[in-house]
């Protein structure tokens, strides 16, 4: 990868930009994050799209390549777009334009083919946090359906003003769905985000946490089955 001077622009944030590097090339992202640290990120590395789905709360922005040992880098901004708004940059050899299109409509921000020089790659990591910056957005807003409310930062889960006793995973597994109102969500991105185990067979553990999810909220209609594929939440 080419060193070519930067502009100081991000360097006069009175704090720095935390970047995740996604990769499952270690020499790759080894390489990679040196370079950010010598141009003022905090930067770190996961391999793995199951890493990532751990460690992205930690991170101001995320570079993701497609090609992982675990999860399709597409799949993976797919899923923590649904969660939150961090911004995520797509870098990969990937260059056709099918790719293009689905990582953007997937939630990433922006799209760098490589190879690429550093030069371009700052500039554009630049000027994905002037937008963001220029619109702040507040991550996990409270979710209201009905008389169901679920405040993501707190971790509570009230049901017509009371209360609603729920454990780690179910508590998880319910904000998932409600953040994707109408939508299917299938076994195997419940296993990957709730779980953080995308390699696991889809199993009895899901059944077992709605099964206790529909009985606390006191109606099986509030998590829809959709047979031989996965959940989404319904409206009693």
């Amino acid at each position: 990868m080419r060193k070519t001077p930067v502009g100081p622009e991000m360097k006069r944030a009175h704090k720095p930009v935390r970047v995740l590097t996604v990769d499952g090339r270690a020499d790759v992202a080894k390489e990679l994050v040196r370079d950010l640290w010598r141009h003022g990120y905090q930067a770190k590395s996961v391999s793995t799209g199951a890493l990532a789905l751990e460690h992205y709360r930690q991170a101001d922005l995320l570079l993701v390549d497609l090609d992982l040992p675990d999860l399709d880098g597409v799949e993976l901004c797919r899923n923590i777009r649904s969660l939150c708004d961090v911004p995520i940059i797509v870098v990969t050899a990937r260059d056709s334009e099918l790719d293009r299109v689905l990582s953007l409509r997937a939630g990433s921000d922006d799209y760098v083919p490589k190879p690429y020089s550093l030069a371009e790659l700052i500039a554009r990591i630049e000027a994905v946090m002037r937008r963001v910056l220029r619109h702040p957005v507040t991550p996990e807003e409270n979710i209201t359906v009905g008389p169901l409310g679920i405040d993501p930062r707190a971790r509570e889960i009230r049901l017509d003003g009371r209360p609603i006793d729920v454990t780690r995973k179910e508590f998880d597994l319910l904000l998932l769905l409600a953040s994707r109102p109408g939508i299917v969500v299938t076994r195997r991105q419940i296993m990957t985000q709730v779980w953080r185990d995308s390699g696991a067979e889809p199993g009895r553990t899901i059944d077992t946490h709605v099964s206790s999810l529909r009985s606390k909220l006191g109606s099986s209609n509030w998590i829809i089955t959709a047979r031989g594929v996965g959940f989404r939440l319904g409206h009693p």
